[in-house]
């Protein structure tokens, strides 16, 4: 679980200014902003900044009037470097792998988007996964460039995503995860049975370390509230309610008590990256997803109409 308040990365704040190139089929232009150094050419210092992409292709979308300056000129291949010059630019990929599931719109208003996200789907931008995203997918399919999530769930993790319509009021709904006034609801499959009785609050202290979430000493910032709801052999389903919202919260709880989520790939044990198994998703659910409505003052309530599935046979024997 990673729900938690969007950060407000520099590429984000940058999208609230005016952009030299419009959204591109859902997808919007990103910014970086030339620090000191002595590349000869843009292209020199776009090649060494994103090594992934490779140099011809930098070239092809300068050719293409896809790498542009803040006043929407063109930066050609032989464009000198220069320092603070910013930078406009599409940040995709040739081979984007598509992800075969589809979202849900389940509500819409003035205000809100709530979308039902697949397992597997990002909710934004990030590393390889870029147009095979929730947010540029709804982007593309609402028309809504303004569009933006308010929370964020794991790429794994499927269920509940809620997006804000209007720059204007946008934080005041941030505001409310910021400060813990939305009340969340998660269901997990769970390896069973644990090594003891689970408590119906458990606390500890995460920190971020590479790739995970890891137990540390010291004060609890992360808690979570738990109960069992059905049993079936060697799994079992869990009502899983996080109080706070820190990375990978639910997933790195549920190893620490010895009962880790059906699926995971990070938990207890890393799985190399692109080794997503499509018919063994993460057994994590956002179901539900309650709050008072900052601008309206209604009462929102959203529930997913998405479900887990049991392993075959109830059992989540070779998962782990």
């Amino acid at each position: 679980m990673s729900d938690r308040p969007a950060r407000k990365s520099g590429s984000a704040r940058r999208a609230a200014q005016p952009r030299p190139l419009p959204v591109d089929g859902g997808l919007g232009p990103s910014c970086v902003a030339l620090p000191p150094g002595d590349w000869a050419t843009v292209l020199d210092f776009l090649t060494e900044r994103f090594p992934m992409v490779p140099r011809a292709d930098w070239q092809a979308r300068m050719a293409a009037g896809r790498v542009v300056a803040g006043d929407g000129s063109r930066l050609a291949a032989q464009t000198p470097f220069r320092k603070d010059l910013r930078v406009w630019y599409y940040r995709e990929w040739a081979d984007e792998a598509p992800v075969p599931f589809q979202e849900t719109v389940l509500f819409q208003d003035e205000q809100l988007v709530v979308a039902d996200k697949p397992h597997f789907l990002p909710v934004m931008p990030s590393g390889r996964h870029v147009r095979e995203t929730l947010l540029v997918r709804l982007k593309q399919r609402l028309g809504l460039d303004t569009l933006v999530p308010i929370h964020r769930i794991d790429r794994e993790t499927a269920g509940l995503v809620v997006f804000s319509v209007q720059p204007a009021t946008r934080g005041a709904y941030q505001r409310l995860f910021a400060e813990r006034a939305v009340r969340k609801q998660y269901e997990a499959i769970v390896h069973w049975p644990p090594p003891a009785p689970l408590p119906a609050v458990y606390r500890s202290r995460l920190a971020d370390v590479f790739m995970r979430s890891e137990t540390v000493a010291g004060e609890p910032n992360a808690e979570t509230a738990i109960a069992v709801r059905e049993v079936r052999g060697d799994v079992a389903l869990l009502d899983l309610a996080p109080h706070t919202g820190r990375k990978h919260q639910l997933r790195a709880h549920c190893e620490a008590l010895g009962v880790p989520i059906v699926g995971d790939g990070i938990y207890p044990v890393l799985r190399p990256e692109g080794a997503d198994d499509w018919q063994n998703p993460l057994r994590l659910l956002a179901r539900g997803i309650a709050f008072d409505d900052p601008v309206t003052g209604e009462a929102r309530v959203f529930r997913s109409a998405l479900s887990l599935a049991w392993p075959e046979g109830g059992s989540a024997d070779g998962q782990i």
